[in-house]
């Protein structure tokens, strides 16, 4: 948005509704791709504007607010539209609302339309999905709702644009002639004596305002504590009820909206309802419904794990194209090791999740728009919410097998904040697969390569039990978590199960470029910085350290006659030990020495914070492997032979591999999630409670293995 706009050539515009109204698709077609992700002060919830033209001499900005069924919220989505509307000082306050209602359903979206018009704000009504109403059979009367209402009513289709121009006409006509609505619904509750106080303290002039200002005072933001003082003293002494007066207005209100709908709409047939009434038989079904849910999870998850792998593997492939061509064109120094080692792998490492997140979001967009996600929270809901999850919970957990990054970010549809923060938390608990590098070499030190029945692989057993041990932690901390983070916000599974519908190509190809753009200009400057400070940690050490070992391994060379490969090797190999991260390693020794590690998997650790399957090629450069480095066989024999010189045993042996693989398996060693975590929750407090929490997990269950093996 310019800012050499003046007042009279802006107009702000929000867009409002209940949840799966089909605001998206109006606020994508009014914006296209001028638009913008954000987050309302003080809380994760998105906060998306955009901006379009009016005339040639008049911008809109648009913001979509959250989805709510009310103005006494349940949840921060509601909250956030109640405080943006009781605040004429609030920079988002709208000089004209957008009210967006799905046609098919009038009925159940004129509560909140009732509330907003008794405002005064000047209100356009979109009867939103009219191509779906018609065809179900629903005739709507929108000249009769103007009269009935004094609102103006723009029939829209948010598929095809039908109805925009309509709504651009309408905003314009609206802010030109600043109409203070007449209709409306206007009820006081029987509270004329109350809100008539308040807006004569509080300098008030809206009567509906000031009733709000009665029922929520506690929890309104933008009241400071005297003007809470002074409504707390009206309530008192007027002994106003606040229940009892939402339950009057409510049904009130319902006695003026359910004939009005009688009024205004006629139904002709109910073949659309019947359809869906259909088909969520079988896909809400108890037994049918949980096993088709399962079988579309699994698709799901197969198509991150599996779809995913091939442009994965063309981007590390590209990613390392450009380092050797960087090295070969750029002298040898600190600038041409900085760009490689540190920006370039740390480039890579953001966008490697490139894939997983696009296709994540691209079927859960998919899913969101035929109408099933509903369904599929509404299902597993009442299981999730006793473990202080929510249903949408579900969607994360399952994504988790693949990469806690894009999981992280599906959690955004969670309303609640405590069920939210819980699947932020215990989500990276799930086995990932970066973890699947690690398994694959430590399995092979713990488990022999036997057979049962001549099918079941015990080293893939063994590998499974992995995956069931990381989900039954994720399940029980998020228990633990639900009896230590409390608060006095009730949580309610409030949605609408829309009409199943085909999919918006349009929506869903802006939902999935949003996400990725998020993802790659918000979380990737962490991850980059972090990157290039691992980077300087295992390249550099004391000067004095780095030269003798040069020294060291070219008077060796000579005696040993090795070749130029192996010189790289050993000194790559003993530099590392002398780095200021091979320091580290041997600072935390003492620490790491019970569960069976010595320094060099303390580096390993470190190193692995990176990312978890970076601890493959750091023990191939501590072992001085070759210079191919990666090659998982080659670590495994070094590895597999490695012998502790102070006892003369192998170092690799069966206790201290299950110690290796249990510590894997509950640690935080993803500097992506701890990113993304940052992110999503506006904070460096969660990473870091989620970092301890999941480490201190990982030494005490990897002390207790080590000890059972031992």
């Amino acid at each position: 948005m310019k800012e050499v706009l003046s007042r009279q050539g802006l107009v702000k515009v929000a867009l409002i509704g209940n949840p799966n109204s089909g605001k998206t698709s109006v606020f994508n077609r009014l914006t296209g791709l001028n638009q913008k992700v954000g987050n309302f002060p003080g809380v994760t919830v998105d906060k998306k504007t955009g901006s379009f033209n009016l005339d040639n001499n008049t911008q809109a900005k648009l913001i979509d607010l959250p989805g709510a069924y009310s103005l006494y919220p349940t949840s921060i989505d509601e909250r956030i539209v109640l405080d943006i509307l009781t605040n004429k000082e609030d920079p988002l306050y709208p000089d004209v609302i957008v009210y967006v209602a799905d046609a098919t359903n009038l009925e159940r979206h004129l509560l909140l339309l009732s509330q907003v018009q008794d405002l005064g704000i000047p209100v356009i009504l979109a009867l939103n999905m009219a191509d779906l109403a018609s065809k179900g059979g629903y005739k709507i009367d929108s000249a009769a709702i103007t009269k009935k209402l004094g609102i103006s009513v723009v029939e829209t289709n948010g598929r095809s644009g039908g109805g925009v121009s309509e709504i651009k006409k309408e905003i314009l006509n609206k802010f030109n002639h600043k109409v203070i609505p007449s209709g409306g619904f206007k009820f006081d509750n029987g509270s004329t004596k109350v809100l008539g106080e308040i807006k004569g303290k509080l300098k008030v002039e809206n009567d509906y305002q000031a009733i709000l200002y009665a029922h929520h005072y506690q929890n309104l933001g933008h009241l400071n504590s005297d003007e809470k003082a002074v409504i707390e003293d009206i309530i008192a002494k007027n002994n106003f009820s606040r229940i009892k007066a939402q339950v009057d207005e409510t049904m009130a209100r319902f006695d003026k909206i359910v004939p009005l709908v009688e009024k205004v709409v006629v139904n002709n047939s109910n073949a659309e309802t019947s359809f869906t009434e259909k088909l969520d038989k079988i896909l809400t079904h108890k037994v049918f419904g949980s096993i088709i849910f399962i079988s579309i999870l699994m698709v799901v998850f197969q198509a991150i794990f599996a779809w995913s792998s091939y442009p994965m593997d063309l981007i590390d492939e590209a990613f390392a194209s450009l380092t050797e061509l960087t090295k070969s064109l750029l002298p040898e120094g600190v600038i041409t090791s900085l760009i490689t080692d540190g920006i370039i792998a740390g480039l890579g490492g953001v966008l490697i999740f490139i894939p997983q997140i696009t296709i994540l979001f691209l079927l859960v967009a998919l899913l969101e728009e035929v109408g099933y996600m509903s369904r599929a929270v509404f299902l597993s809901d009442s299981i999730m919410r006793k473990f202080g999850l929510n249903g949408r919970s579900i969607v994360s957990l399952i994504s988790g097998v693949a990469c806690a990054v894009p999981a992280i970010m599906a959690t955004r549809s969670i309303g609640d904040w405590r069920e939210r923060l819980i699947t932020i938390m215990v989500t990276p608990l799930m086995s990932c697969s970066a973890r699947i590098p690690v398994f694959t070499v430590l399995v092979g030190f713990a488990v022999p390569q036997e057979y049962y029945f001549g099918i079941f692989n015990l080293q893939g057993l063994v590998v499974m039990g992995l995956y069931i041990a990381g989900a039954t932690a994720a399940i029980l901390s998020a228990y633990v978590m639900k009896q230590i983070l409390k608060t006095r916000e009730i949580s309610y599974l409030v949605m609408e199960l829309p009409t199943y519908k085909m999919p918006h190509w349009k929506n869903v190809g802006i939902t999935v470029f949003e996400k990725v753009k998020t993802f790659v200009f918000e979380a990737g400057k962490i991850i980059l910085i972090i990157s290039i400070f691992l980077w300087f940690l295992a390249s550099y050490g004391p000067s004095d350290r780095m030269e003798q070992v040069e020294k060291q391994v070219a008077t060796e060379a000579t005696t040993n006659n090795w070749d130029e490969t192996k010189i790289e090797d050993e000194i790559a190999s003993r530099k590392i030990e002398v780095s200021y991260a091979g320091y580290l390693g041997k600072a935390i020794e003492p620490i790491i020495e019970p569960l069976g590690f010595d320094w060099k998997m303390g580096i390993a650790l470190i190193t692995s914070f990176a990312a978890r399957e970076v601890f493959v090629g750091t023990m191939a450069t501590i072992y001085s492997v070759g210079s191919s480095g990666d090659d998982e066989q080659s670590v495994v024999q070094r590895m597999a032979t490695e012998v502790n010189p102070e006892t003369g045993e192998l170092v690799y042996d069966q206790a201290t591999s299950f110690s290796l693989l249990v510590f894997y398996l509950f640690a935080m060693q993803c500097m992506s999630t701890l990113a993304i975590v940052k992110r999503e929750t506006k904070s460096w407090k969660w990473p870091t409670i989620q970092l301890v929490y999941m480490t201190g997990l990982a030494y005490i269950s990897s002390l207790v293995v080590f000890n059972i093996f031992s």
